[in-house]
């Protein structure tokens, strides 16, 4: 019996999808493939198997060991796998256990920069064929079936932001006598000076890095739209055409970790952390863009089906439907509850700033890049959607989306009301006052609301809340006890985000 059959996957349409994906592999010319599995900080971790055996692995699978989904952010694991209750809650870890990747066979891709080698992605499964449920793109495909009850799927367009520098030395990186834990970056020089929106110059100096951005993300089949020179130094955007959410989210991580390798092959270092560790830079934001679609009809459950007569342009309704309305008042609500989800990491939080084009308070705005949640679209408007500016490039996009549908959804259930717009995103005036929550301004502060909230745990489980808290405080007490912060934030995330 093969694996995939105790996990009770074998049908028709699986075998069908192996059958295509071995004649893909032959037709290529392939010689090997990655076994890739997303983990809880968004990056791939791969088995790379030769031709022969990645084919027996398509029904077999692949072991990988189980602590590579108890790792904090530097790599370290934060439980004690050898000690008797270390992984107490966590059913089917300890003792540094196997569990296996089983790769869909569907999701093959060749890669563009790395000749005759193909990428498979997989998702996690105990040894007994039970699938992992800390396995993250698994806990966004709960939050989809649960959307799906209600009659909705959700579609996300990305807008990415993320820097991307020459590298000009990397004997700090490579040198066996300075090797560390995390690793230290190359020394790096910009592909841009910045402090020039959109400047044309800028795009024509930093041309062959972006042509290598462009190629990695067309020749893997994303729905790349445009590349741009952003205003921070080196700093750059892609932005994506808008898919269902657990595609796009896939493409977020493809787009991630393609373009790191493929840039590093060329020379160049890109990275998506949050604010670089160089004095005059910007900080990078994700911006999702998200809407719904009614499942019944195919069409924008967000767009107002007639003008609403009695609404002016700072309600809510004066251009969303009232579900609009509802998954807007949702994500406000708990937004303090979502923030970690969005922005993971100690560096992240040093984008909340005024007037920097990043939120500072839980606000909502028409067309409003200051706002944290910017509504787009005019009054009875098929691309009616929701842009959530919370969000940093590192995040993982599996829990980021999954954060927006259990919010959005509790706001559409409970028929919530969404406050005024604001006009003054970063100041105090009267339409805004009384809903001028801050975001959590620290990664602190955002874990204590994640961990303590009841609302999180009811929408992602008991279990998930304490793992993913656990992880976040190992996190943040290595950053408390470093004795150079900034070397820390290079060394944690510049290194290797």
């Amino acid at each position: 019996m093969h694996f995939s059959t105790l996990c009770g996957l074998d049908d028709k349409e699986r075998e069908n999808a192996i059958q295509a994906c071995l004649k893909k592999m032959d037709e290529w010319e392939i010689e090997q493939i990655r076994f890739s599995w997303c983990d809880i900080h968004g990056t791939t971790r791969t088995k790379t198997l030769m031709l022969e055996f990645a084919k027996q692995a398509l029904r077999s699978g692949v072991g990988m060991v189980s602590t590579l989904l108890l790792k904090d952010s530097s790599d370290r694991t934060a439980f004690k796998v050898f000690e008797p209750g270390g992984t107490h809650g966590m059913d089917g870890f300890g003792q540094g256990n196997n569990v296996t990747l089983l790769p869909d066979p569907k999701s093959i891709k060749r890669l563009p920069w790395a000749p005759k080698t193909a990428w498979l992605q997989c998702q996690a499964w105990f040894q007994n064929g039970m699938p992992v449920p800390m396995d993250s793109r698994r806990i966004l495909e709960r939050a989809l079936s649960t959307l799906k009850s209600h009659g909705f799927a959700l579609k996300c367009g990305l807008e990415i932001e993320f820097h991307i520098y020459k590298i000009t030395d990397q004997s700090t990186q490579l040198n066996p006598h300075l090797a560390s834990w995390p690793g230290n970056p190359p020394d790096v020089q910009l592909i841009h000076p910045g402090y020039s929106l959109l400047s044309e110059a800028w795009s024509d100096l930093c041309d062959e890095p972006m042509k290598i951005v462009q190629h990695t993300a067309q020749g893997l089949g994303l729905p790349l739209i445009s590349l741009e020179t952003e205003l921070g130094p080196s700093q750059v955007e892609a932005v994506f055409s808008p898919s269902p959410a657990l595609e796009a989210a896939d493409h977020m991580v493809l787009f991630r970790n393609g373009v790191r390798q493929a840039l590093a092959r060329a020379g160049y270092h890109a990275t998506f952390m949050c604010r670089p560790p160089f004095e005059s830079i910007m900080s990078s934001g994700w911006h999702l863009h998200q809407s719904l679609v009614e499942l019944q009809n195919n069409t924008n459950a967000f767009e107002r089906a007639s003008v609403k007569a009695d609404a002016g342009p700072l309600d809510a309704q004066y251009s969303l439907s009232e579900t609009g309305e509802g998954y807007l008042a949702g994500l406000l609500k708990h937004a303090k509850d979502t923030t970690l989800l969005c922005t993971p990491t100690i560096n992240g939080y040093a984008r909340f700033r005024p007037h920097a084009l990043a939120p500072e308070s839980i606000l909502w705005g028409r067309d409003n890049r200051g706002a944290m949640l910017r509504v787009i679209g005019e009054q009875m408007d098929p691309s009616s959607r929701i842009e959530n500016r919370l969000g940093e490039p590192a995040a993982n996009p599996y829990l980021y989306m999954a954060s927006q549908i259990y919010a959005g959804l509790d706001g559409i259930t409970q028929k919530l009301k969404a406050p005024l717009a604001t006009l003054s995103p970063y100041g105090k005036t009267p339409e805004n006052a009384t809903a001028a929550q801050r975001i959590p301004n620290t990664f602190k502060a955002a874990l204590s609301s994640f961990e303590n909230s009841a609302w999180m745990r009811e929408c992602f489980g008991e279990d998930f809340v304490r793992y993913y808290s656990t992880l976040k405080h190992a996190e943040l007490e290595r950053f408390e006890s470093a004795q150079d912060p900034k070397l820390f934030e290079i060394q944690e995330y510049f290194s290797k985000i």
